[in-house]
């Protein structure tokens, strides 16, 4: 049976398959940093295959660069030996709710999830850092453990964190900046649906430098908008300029996807106001809108004198042409589908039917305080949820976030938000799930970033940023849960994870290094501080199962078996983790013939138990995929 691998995704492998593809005649083998023979790419050979295309290192070209960039790419294709431990005690609902929350570094976190939810992400929200020289934190450094690399750089020192401010006086801000980005957002895009939309807001200080990087990664054609945001209605006592908006920067997977990339807006009480009936035309309600253009964009047959179907001449006004040509106003006309104000002699105007228009707003590229909220009334509203108690200095609202939802979303897609911060997205999600009784999920993630010893979250009990978000999501839920009927069905559960270190020994890893005398610890592999559980969404992951799916577990020959998604047949998942297993419970698990099924390589009574695991499932159900960890 084949081992599962344990360890999130070797992107760069991922490119290299890519290539070989397209270029078969350049791929070649190598040997790695322990001798194994891997595949490699001949460059000799692809610049031949590309040599109309090559831009020779001196040669002058268009693109984006800084120091580390390299590096950041690295850090982001190469795999880790980490997983998601979960966390029942901190969650709501664990068994049945569909929204995650990870506690721990996003860009580990979103190495962990390439292969489970790759191209399944319909919108993505996140509020980095914006870079104002002390709320930027990183530590992307994998040559060593992340702990090692920060102890021994003098960046943390033991049991008091692992953050890093970027401050002013440091000369690699924005080079530190976009590598933290840059990696991310790769990661990112690669759980983006084809139709798949990000919103990332920031302000001044790196603007600039995030489209650029959004440009590389995302492609300029890509680019829907940069939405202004009035983040604030009052003015600021600043030295120069009093800054009342941030941005919200929005891309798109691949716009020539679908022919709308964005939604419409519903229309506003106001808005429908406009469509009334005063003729009491049959086709219902309708709103009169200007009949003429702006001169230079019409032909030579929209420049006519109209004559109204009572006999008046409408002359048309300097710079101005007609709508449309002069048969298709007579004939609008006749139809009543001109208005000619009460009396019959106003100037005409195109009747739009609110029948024949789709229900929505176009979006616009500024979105007002009014309907987006300002990051005051976040904050004030933030601390009214969390009984009077200040806890977070600069929430997003969740109008803001709402009308990203509403723009990007269907009713049971998915959501991503991997700078969590106050967990506004989550709060968000529930609410509009609410509203237009949808089933949207989220996928939540949030550094342990401990709180300032003398901030108000500090002294109001939280030691961490992460757990400021959980207690915002569960107090949510807990407030949108009021008049909710029980058959609406709204998920407002929890099923929070962490990110830990692999639940397997190093020897899992690199068995082609053990030595005689180390054979015996073999003999288990799993780290001994892990449990069942632990081992259950690590290979989920492993094997690119969803994580929000629902677990059972039931007893077999008096062993305990997990089952995902299914208790009776056909499960995504079988596994066992129990020791001493024989052939009679292995024939007794094939008969619910699950899609996948999964064991510990030590678990077995026997070498001939293991040997006949695969020809019982080939036999009782030949369609499971079997393997151990």
């Amino acid at each position: 049976m084949d081992k599962l691998k344990m360890h999130s995704p070797n992107l760069t492998e991922g490119n290299i398959a890519k290539l070989a593809e397209l270029f078969p005649s350049c791929v070649t083998e190598a040997r790695d940093e322990h001798g194994k023979v891997k595949q490699a790419i001949d460059f000799d050979q692809l610049r031949q295959e590309l040599s109309d295309h090559i831009v020779d290192g001196s040669q002058e070209r268009y693109h984006l660069n800084w120091p580390g960039k390299r590096d950041a790419l690295l850090a982001a294709n190469a795999p880790i030996a980490k997983t998601l431990r979960p966390c029942r005690e901190e969650s709501v609902d664990f068994d049945n709710t569909k929204n995650l929350f990870i506690e721990g570094d996003n860009l580990e976190a979103l190495k962990l999830l390439q292969e489970t939810y790759l191209g399944k992400v319909k919108m993505i929200y996140i509020d980095p850092p914006y870079n104002t020289g002390n709320d930027f934190v990183y530590s992307d450094d994998y040559s060593v453990s992340v702990d090692d690399y920060l102890l021994y750089s003098q960046q943390s020192s033991e049991g008091k964190g692992k953050l890093v401010a970027n401050t002013e006086s440091n000369g690699r801000r924005h080079s530190d900046w976009l590598s933290m980005m840059y990696g991310r957002l790769r990661l990112a895009r690669n759980l983006l649906k084809d139709d798949g939309v990000i919103f990332l807001s920031i302000d001044d200080n790196e603007l600039s430098n995030l489209i650029k990087i959004c440009d590389e990664i995302f492609g300029e054609d890509n680019f829907i908008a940069n939405f202004v945001w009035e983040k604030r209605t009052n003015r600021e006592n600043r030295k120069v300029v009093s800054s009342r908006h941030d941005y919200v920067v929005c891309y798109c997977k691949n716009i020539y996807h679908s022919e709308r990339v964005l939604k419409q807006l519903p229309m506003s009480e106001k808005a429908l106001a406009n469509y009334k009936n005063p003729d009491n035309d049959p086709r219902g309600l309708w709103k009169s809108d200007p009949a003429t253009a702006q001169a230079g964009h019409g032909t030579k047959s929209q420049f006519y004198t109209f004559i109204a179907p009572n006999g008046k001449k409408h002359e048309l006004q300097s710079g101005r042409c007609w709508l449309y040509t002069e048969e298709t106003m007579k004939k609008a006309a006749e139809e009543g589908k001109l208005w000619f104000g009460r009396d019959g002699n106003g100037v005409p105007r195109v009747k739009t039917y609110l029948n024949d228009k789709e229900r929505g707003l176009t979006p616009e590229t500024i979105w007002f305080a009014d309907e987006a909220a300002t990051n005051e009334q976040a904050k004030n509203y933030l601390k009214k949820l969390f009984d009077g108690k200040s806890v977070f200095d600069t929430p997003k609202p969740v109008d803001l976030i709402e009308i990203a939802l509403r723009l990007s979303t269907e009713k049971d897609d998915l959501v991503l938000d991997f700078f969590g911060g106050s967990a506004t997205t989550a709060h968000a999600v529930m609410k509009l799930n609410k509203l237009d009784k949808g089933d949207r999920k989220f996928i939540i993630v949030q550094l342990d970033e401990p709180c300032a010893v003398k901030s108000d979250a500090y002294k109001n009990g939280y030691k961490k940023v992460s757990d400021i978000s959980i207690d915002r999501i569960k107090r949510a839920a807990k407030e949108l849960s009021k008049n909710t009927k029980d058959d609406e069905m709204l998920d407002l559960g929890l099923r929070v994870f962490k990110v830990d270190s692999s639940n397997m020994q190093e020897v899992y890893y690199q068995p082609g290094q053990l030595r005689q005398d180390m054979l015996s610890d073999t003999a288990n592999n799993i780290r001994p501080d892990r449990t069942p559980e632990d081992l259950l969404f690590q290979v989920l992951l492993d094997w690119g199962v969803d994580l929000s799916l629902p677990i059972s577990q039931k007893k077999i020959a008096g062993k305990t078996v997990y089952f995902v998604d299914g208790s009776d047949k056909h499960m995504a998942l079988a596994a066992c983790f129990d020791l001493d297993i024989d052939e009679a419970f292995v024939k007794q698990l094939a008969e619910y013939e699950p899609l996948r099924a999964v064991f510990r390589d030590a678990g077995f009574a026997n070498d001939s138990v293991k040997i006949n695991v695969e020809q019982v499932f080939a036999q009782k159900s030949p369609n499971t995929d079997v393997k151990v960890i």
